[in-house]
């Protein structure tokens, strides 16, 4: 049996909030590669931020990759050495357009992608970036896994979890210090309203523009308990979230059955 067809009841999964080095890939594949392999927690699966081998950055002409490139090779041999999944956000260039693209690597060898499909107009990343229009959902040992961009998080009809389509909800981030208040309060509303975890990793630091980021990465529960928060400092966590918690919560107060698809257009 396959480890995407066999639940396990806890899964294991590792967020990193660190400092980006400013538009510099290979130092940051050199950062991330210590921390992880310097880190002796075994996971499921590693999270990372958005655009973590550059910062966020208009200056895609100059940083973009292919699907071949350092970044996304990177994640994949890391997922086969460790011999878990890996996800993050990279500038890929395909066909001369450029993509916030989040790439998942599995330990077998795989990738999988989803392109952000809500562009940070207040950055202007709408006139670089093309928006994606396809939701990804990762089984992981029986569990449903969907990964959404930063400024996502915004709109609660993209991430809206019809027919508990999924367990774990991430978000994947580069969100300013000061709209963090939106931040948390944004993500708990994402879990109370979806029954599900929330996993949602941000950076720290200051990047190459002169934002300042607090980190705040946070795991929520599906009633909307933080299980963990961490901010202004970098930390590697790891996590072991139950499934019989979100399968209990959904059973006994169903609100999932009573979402308005009729006003979905």
């Amino acid at each position: 049996m396959t480890i995407e067809m066999e639940r396990m009841d806890t899964l294991r999964t590792t967020l990193i909030q660190t400092e980006l080095h400013w538009e510099d890939i290979a130092a940051n594949l050199d950062m991330f590669d210590e921390k992880i392999e310097n880190y002796a927690s075994e996971s499921h699966l590693i999270v990372l931020p958005e655009m973590f081998s550059t910062g966020f950055t208009m200056n895609a002409e100059a940083l973009a990759e292919g699907m071949n490139g350092s970044a996304v090779t990177w994640l994949r041999n890391k997922a086969a050495s460790r011999k878990c999944h890996i996800t993050g956000s990279v500038i890929i260039r395909e066909q001369e357009c450029y993509f916030n693209r989040l790439i998942w690597a599995t330990p077998e060898g795989g990738l999988h992608q989803y392109d952000k499909r809500h562009l940070f107009r207040y950055a202007g990343e709408e006139k670089v970036y093309h928006a994606g229009d396809q939701h990804l959902t990762i089984e992981l040992n029986g569990w449903k896994i969907r990964p959404f961009i930063c400024y996502d998080l915004r709109f609660p009809l993209w991430t809206r979890n019809f027919d508990n389509s999924y367990d774990v909800a991430i978000f994947i981030a580069n969100w300013p210090e000061k709209r963090a208040s939106h931040w948390k309060a944004l993500l708990k509303a994402r879990a109370i309203e979806n029954q599900s975890y929330v996993i949602a990793v941000n950076r720290i630091g200051e990047d190459g523009n002169g934002f300042y980021y607090s980190g705040d990465s946070v795991i929520i529960d599906p009633t909307g308990k933080n299980l963990f928060h961490a901010a202004h400092t970098p930390c590697i966590h790891t996590a072991h979230l139950p499934y019989e918690h979100v399968a209990a919560c959904r059973n006994t107060f169903p609100v999932w059955k009573d979402a308005d698809r009729e006003l979905v257009k």
